[in-house]
């Protein structure tokens, strides 16, 4: 029995028993299947059978495999279906029939174009909840223009606040939105789920990649409501509180400092050899600090300039300073207290062998999540997965010339 086939979920975690039908790409839609599966959900990853998940080819391989991909598509058991053909939109339907949870990020209206919309997923399952993540949800203006993280990056705001006062916006070297949409798409299926235990019927989740992120801005639109105000560009400055910024020591390398507490704010200035400044007036407040940010970064900087990280760092830590290294991933992997949560585990892989990732998302007491395994081969579980639904040997050869599967 390969991995992940029914009885080799772990008892005690918390999702042990739900069925996910993961059929979204890039990247916020799998992700929440990937947390979800990290906490014992059985997770089935639906591929085209010639067009493998994009997933697979980004960012560096090793020996062919993709490395990203063993992240995204761990705890996912991997099998291929073309839902635009009758072979795989049945097969699909009788998946459904036996699932919790379907993710998809189609545009708005590609599964009713394969008649595998709402109306015919709740009739194979009343039960279920079919979860869409698209760019911009499922109507309006730009519901149906193609959508990535990147374009919510810039829609929501947080390019514009991002970078140095007069310097272009800045977008994220990473998949910023699509990783805050995920964990929001795992928190409204769990929502979804919730009340389903209380009325017996499933429903559709609508998750717009743009809005997760304008959540996380903060009270950027009331501000502007009440006030006018418009958020500028202050590099690593916060209009909230000083110092705050990213300093270079001694020997060549940055810290950052953060002030958001007064109390931390006056132990900065008294560790610096500046406690005259918290008797100016303005010192009292967050804003009042910001608007002397150059005085107070003079003041931090000249002073871990003269020192090394290690000597910073250890000054800091014995007046209970806020102050953290500027960390690389070569840092990160040796980190002490990311060792001590094993917040980068191994994981052992048939194709790679032991391979680090991060590990789950939080530690649950008596209920923790688990990587049970790397992800997977295309289409390395389908003729499993789809016997044990109950296809027989001569439906799977049926679906297979096909090129159902």
């Amino acid at each position: 029995m390969t991995p992940g086939a029914a009885g080799h979920d772990q008892p005690q975690s918390p999702l042990t028993g739900l069925r996910v039908l993961d059929l979204a790409t890039l990247f916020a839609g799998p992700l929440a299947a990937t947390m979800l599966g990290d906490f014992g959900a059985e997770v089935i990853k639906i591929e085209h059978p010639t067009r493998p998940d994009p997933s697979r080819g980004h960012g560096p391989s090793k020996n062919g495999v993709g490395l990203w991909w063993k992240l995204l598509a761990r705890n996912k058991r991997t099998i291929t279906l073309d839902l635009a053909t009758p072979g795989g939109r049945a097969t699909l339907l009788r998946l459904a029939a036996t699932a919790d949870v379907v993710i998809e990020n189609f545009r708005p209206g590609t599964l009713e174009k394969w008649d595998l919309g709402w109306e015919e997923l709740s009739a194979a399952n009343p039960r279920l909840v079919l979860t869409r993540v698209t760019g911009f949800g499922q109507f309006g203006p730009a519901a149906h223009r193609p959508g990535f993280g990147t374009l919510a990056e810039a829609m929501s705001g947080f390019a514009a606040i991002t970078g140095e006062p007069d310097a272009p916006p800045t977008l994220p070297p990473f998949g910023l939105a699509d990783s805050i949409a995920g964990l929001a798409t795992a928190y409204a299926v769990m929502t979804a789920l919730a009340a389903r235990d209380r009325t017996g019927e499933g429903q559709v989740v609508d998750m717009a990649i743009i809005e997760p992120i304008l959540t996380v801005l903060g009270p950027q639109p009331t501000w502007y409501d009440q006030l006018g105000h418009v958020q500028p560009r202050t590099g690593n400055r916060s209009q909230n509180n000083a110092p705050r910024n990213t300093y270079r020591t001694a020997d060549g390398t940055w810290v950052a400092v953060s002030t958001s507490a007064q109390s931390i704010a006056e132990r900065v200035m008294r560790l610096v050899g500046r406690p005259e400044l918290i008797d100016e007036a303005w010192f009292a407040t967050g804003s009042g600090r910001a608007a002397h940010a150059d005085v107070l970064d003079e003041a931090v900087g000249t002073w871990i300039a003269a020192r090394t990280r290690t000597d910073v760092l250890a000054a800091f830590e014995k007046a209970e300073a806020a102050v953290a290294p500027i960390q690389d991933v070569r840092d990160v992997m040796t980190d002490p207290q990311y060792q001590a949560l094993d917040t980068v585990t191994t994981v052992d892989d048939p194709e790679l062998g032991p391979v680090r990732m991060q590990n789950v998302l939080f530690r649950l007491s008596a209920t923790p999540g688990a990587i049970r395994w790397a992800g997977r081969p295309h289409g390395a579980d389908t003729t499993e997965v789809l016997t044990e639904l109950g296809l027989t040997e001569a439906e799977l050869a049926t679906l297979r010339e096909a090129g159902a599967v």
